[in-house]
């Protein structure tokens, strides 16, 4: 066993049967997974896109050729670092594994950002090589134009999205919507995707080892700019491999891919995973849950990583009888909590257990996770295959006891090398126990006496109301209770004789908006709650914010509120 002195080993006793407790990784190259997967499932559909299917020799044939590009027109060296900047499509996996056989680093971009935040990443990574697609272009173009000389791409390979897609349909209600068939132009200079594919060049030999630099994803920059995660083959290796041992997903698989490619988890269990064990990915490019029911029907999709808040929206579908769901055997994910009544929803109606998992960009997804069959709900898990993770006391650094709340720490395989070019935050974001390195990651836990552990809140994500302690993901748990409460977050507001009150946002189920008032909510939470952790405040809106990847941006939730309170300070100075 892995864990040693100092962590939590009860985990052990609900460890899967059929799983083993530590797994080794391949020492190899990521490049080798699919070049491995092209000769074994030559002809077998690697994904399925819209009604195309591209086979995995097809996919590694690109892959190879377009390798050959970025070394022999591109000048792409070993360790240069390529941005990849498009939303889920085959080329998508194309460019990924084409950076990475040209021994170079893969810097997966957020298709959301704008051109001002794509600046960053240009010159943070100090790319000089771009691939995105043509809809993406303008903005590559706007941001490049407005930096430095020396610090500009040098070369920008767009494709459309139409250059995967199939000429007609066997099913006409799933042609793609317009806006990947429309094209776009190509800025001057750049090069078109079926140019570079259709110059057929070859690269040299692949060198890249397992310790050698090969994704680079940045954080959300939730604080200050995004950072790149330094992420070697190995790293990338190990929860590419471990996903689909603890899922029991082989070749004989089919992977519904939604969650965006760019972020950790959508890369890891969309496309990683998959092509080590040579399933078949069915990916959309965006989010839509009629699309996403008719698509697990026809293909019979088996494994399902999603976001809670897929599977809310799936679960409300007019046409959920009309869904086929009974080739699903692995559903899950993390990111949010699953509210409760959701996951209950899902196990009476479809006998499918939803389980939750934990991770961070600087771990290349999931630390912790549920066993299938021992689950727990609104729980981040136990921790998997090699993987050493602790509770501790945030400012005495030292390990607490089951059902305190403390710091997560961890040590594992997937865990990064650091940020890139950033010593200082790297150094602040590891700490030496017993001799061995543990990431910090800012996340507030408690660890029960099974070993599992559940997530109470970020590291400054609490409200202090009157001297108490009040964690807003408990309270939006319980509010999920609320049967007229669709989603809600939890903030602090400024209050001059508790501190803080706890504030709730919540968007009302379509059937209750208009029929129940705020002060009826803050009724039914003061007879469910804790007097200090009753919300003294609610407000109905019609959306939270989010995040590209489903996340609820809390933090901008909470920076309005305190300008707001702020602003009735100032003018209650004045008068």
């Amino acid at each position: 066993m892995s864990q040693e002195a100092g962590s939590s080993r009860a985990h052990f006793k609900f460890w899967p049967t059929h799983v083993p407790t530590e797994i080794a990784p391949p020492e190899t190259s990521l490049w080798y997974n699919l070049e491995v997967s092209a000769h074994r499932y030559a002809e077998k559909a690697a994904v399925r896109y819209f009604g195309n299917a591209m086979t995995f020799r097809e996919i590694a044939a690109q892959a190879t050729a377009l390798a050959g590009w970025l070394q022999k027109k591109a000048g792409v060296k070993k360790g240069d670092r390529v941005l990849l900047y498009m939303q889920n499509c085959p080329q998508f996996i194309v460019s990924y594994y084409a950076i990475l056989r040209a021994d170079a680093v893969v810097v997966p971009v957020n298709p959301m950002n704008r051109s001002e935040e794509f600046k960053h990443y240009v010159t943070d990574a100090q790319a000089r090589v771009a691939i995105c697609t043509a809809d993406l272009a303008v903005g590559v173009e706007q941001a490049v134009s407005e930096l430095a000389s020396a610090e500009r791409l040098q070369h920008l390979l767009v494709t459309q999205y139409a250059d995967a897609l199939p000429p007609t349909h066997e099913h006409p209600e799933d042609a793609p919507p317009a806006w990947l068939t429309t094209p776009h132009p190509l800025p001057v200079g750049a090069t078109a995707w079926v140019e570079a594919l259709g110059a057929g060049l070859q690269p040299g030999p692949h060198t890249a080892g397992p310790d050698d630099m090969a994704v680079m994803p940045y954080t959300s920059g939730t604080t200050g700019f995004p950072k790149g995660c330094i992420h070697t083959h190995r790293s990338v290796m190990h929860n590419a491999v471990g996903g689909g041992t603890w899922s029991g997903s082989g070749a004989e698989s089919v992977i519904l891919s939604v969650l965006p490619l760019f972020h950790v988890t959508g890369m890891q269990y969309g496309m990683n995973g998959p092509i080590y064990s040579g399933a078949t990915v069915v990916m959309l490019p965006r989010w839509d849950r009629e699309v996403a029911g008719r698509l697990i029907s026809r293909y019979q999709v088996t494994h399902w990583t999603n976001i809670s808040t897929m599977v809310i929206d799936f679960m409300a579908s007019p046409n959920l009888a009309q869904f086929d769901l009974s080739s699903l055997r692995y559903i899950g994910g993390g990111g949010a909590a699953m509210p409760q009544a959701v996951a209950e929803r899902l196990k009476t109606r479809f006998g499918l257990c939803y389980v939750e998992g934990y991770g961070l960009t600087e771990t290349m997804a999931p630390t912790h996770i549920n066993p299938i069959e021992n689950s727990k709900l609104q729980c981040l898990g136990i921790p998997i295959f090699n993987t050493d993770a602790r509770v501790i006391d945030p400012d005495t650094l030292e390990d607490l006891p089951p059902n305190v709340v403390g710091e997560i720490i961890i040590a594992g395989p997937q865990v990064f090398m650091g940020y890139w070019h950033n010593p200082d935050e790297t150094r602040r974001a590891f700490i030496n126990i017993d001799g061995k390195m543990f990431f910090r990651t800012g996340d507030l836990a408690k660890v029960d006496d099974d070993g599992y552990f559940f997530l109470m809140d970020r590291l400054k994500r609490m409200i202090n109301a009157s001297g108490y302690k009040v964690w807003p993901a408990e309270i939006e748990n319980l509010l999920y209770k609320h049967p007229a409460v669709a989603e809600a977050c939890v903030i602090g507001s400024s209050d001059s004789y508790r501190g803080e009150s706890v504030k709730a946002i919540i968007v009302l189920r379509a059937d209750a908006r208009g029929r129940i008032s705020s002060q009826e909510i803050i009724e039914w939470a003061k007879n469910n709650m804790a007097a200090y952790k009753y919300p003294r405040i609610v407000e109905f809106v019609e959306a939270l914010p989010k995040s590209s990847t489903g996340k609820v941006l809390w933090r901008k939730l909470q920076e309005d509120e305190d300008a707001r309170c702020e602003a009735r300070g100032a003018e209650a100075t004045d008068s």
